[in-house]
């Protein structure tokens, strides 16, 4: 297919609103709103909500992580100076 610069690009999430529904697909691309806005709001703030308990979920892990090599690294000096 030749690339015409008049086509516009189809986004990654238009293919998975067309997968999930292609009616609403359909309905949007023609310009028509849906009448659930309220529900949608707060979906969005609730997936937003989500995405910063991952991060914060990462954060903490990868704290633990550093303080469990430092606890680590303490007992292995530990032990070393007592050997010596």
């Amino acid at each position: 297919m030749i690339y015409n610069p008049a086509m516009r690009p189809i986004r990654a999430s238009e293919i998975g609103s067309y997968l999930y529904c292609r009616r609403a697909w359909w309905y949007r691309l023609q310009g028509f709103e849906p009448e659930n806005q309220a529900e949608m709001a707060t979906g969005t703030r609730l997936h937003q909500a989500h995405g910063r308990n991952v991060i914060a979920a990462g954060i903490t892990h990868s704290l633990g992580l550093v303080m469990l090599l430092t606890a680590l690294a303490l007992l292995a000096a530990t032990c070393t100076a007592s050997i010596l």
